[in-house]
């Protein structure tokens, strides 16, 4: 029986004398959920808060009820950056949780949001059983924190300007990429970089602090930004946006659960990764109906747009990061390794 905050008894300890034995009931335990993203329900809303309600009920159905979630949306339950390092503690359960935003606190998990390094869907869901993933989830496990689901998304740039599509396009623009590696990039291109979480910007575009903004589709919409923005770029034929949003849980607290409540998660939060890439892909394609509706003009990345991103990429970003350390490196290296395909 898991001793901890989380577990509630839900009745006595012991059952009448009459039974002649006594018996314990079953202890529930109740598993906090946290994500920087807006809160809807499992039907409506941002997919993301959509996955883990999902997971709160497969979950929940899966072990009769021993198992519960309580989900925090829109960073309510903490910070949007601290959550990682709350999940390395035990101190929160469970976190659908941007990966790059960790790379300050390890430098490896950059991966994760490496301008141009995955350019499609089917590349980046090839990760989980490549090498690269075997990789990324040891160095992850060995930190404390378990990937439950791998989900990727295509990403694309709302502008209070001109649309960006070529790496010209952003030359003078206060500009916010989302990552290190993805700041080297936009700012060898020319950009101001300006860093805040995603859903800080809608303020920061609002105030003009920010001009244009690179992040998922899904945030593209989520955080409306089409009420702000005069054009936006969408990812829907490739992008040099592909960011690793995995759903996360403390290694310390899912080793404390029994056995059956692990492979309950475990299940659950694999059957979850169809969903999370068909809701991925249909929000790329909403974008740009989302924007064309509000009056802002929309475009694509080209083939030739994207290489030129990738050339720059190359020598700034990759460059970079293989530069950190050798961990660094040899993820670069197993990652350059997955094929792009069709």
């Amino acid at each position: 029986m898991l001793t901890t905050r989380r577990v509630m008894l839900t009745g006595a300890l012991a059952a009448p004398a009459v039974f002649g034995a006594s018996r314990a009931r079953a202890a529930k335990t109740v598993l906090k959920i946290s994500h920087q993203f807006p809160g809807g329900s499992a039907t409506d809303g941002d997919f993301r808060d959509r996955l883990v309600r999902k997971l709160a009920v497969a979950v929940g159905q899966e072990t009769a009820g021993e198992l519960e979630f309580e989900i925090y949306p829109n960073s309510s339950l903490m910070k949007t950056v601290a959550q990682f390092s709350a999940l390395r503690r035990g101190a929160l359960d469970l976190s659908l949780y941007p990966l790059a935003y960790a790379g300050g606190e390890i430098a490896e998990v950059n991966i994760g949001l490496m301008p141009s390094l995955v350019t499609n869907y089917a590349q980046g869901m090839a990760w989980k059983n490549a090498d690269i993933g075997k990789a990324l989830t040891e160095l992850l496990e060995k930190r404390g924190v378990k990937i439950l689901t791998w989900i990727w998304q295509s990403g694309g740039v709302a502008s209070r300007a001109a649309p960006i599509v070529s790496p010209d396009d952003v030359k003078g623009l206060k500009v916010r990429g989302g990552s290190r590696e993805m700041d080297l990039m936009l700012k060898q291109a020319g950009g101001i970089i300006s860093s805040v979480p995603s859903n800080e910007i809608y303020a920061a575009m609002q105030t003009g602090s920010l001009d244009a903004a690179v992040t998922s589709s899904t945030s593209l919409i989520s955080f409306r930004l089409q009420e702000i923005s005069k054009a936006v770029t969408s990812g829907i034929q490739g992008s040099f946006w592909f960011m690793l949003e995995p759903l996360l849980m403390s290694k310390a607290i899912f080793d404390a659960l029994p056995s059956a409540q692990q492979q309950a998660i475990t299940k659950a939060a694999a059957n979850l990764e169809s969903f999370a890439l068909e809701a991925a892909k249909a929000d790329d394609i909403e974008l740009s109906a989302v924007y064309g509706k509000a009056g802002a003009t929309t475009k694509q990345f080209d083939a030739a747009a994207l290489q030129k991103w990738q050339d720059v990429a190359r020598e700034t970003a990759w460059k970079d990061f293989a530069g950190r350390n050798g961990a660094c490196a040899d993820l670069l290296a197993l990652a350059q390794k997955v094929p792009v395909p069709a």
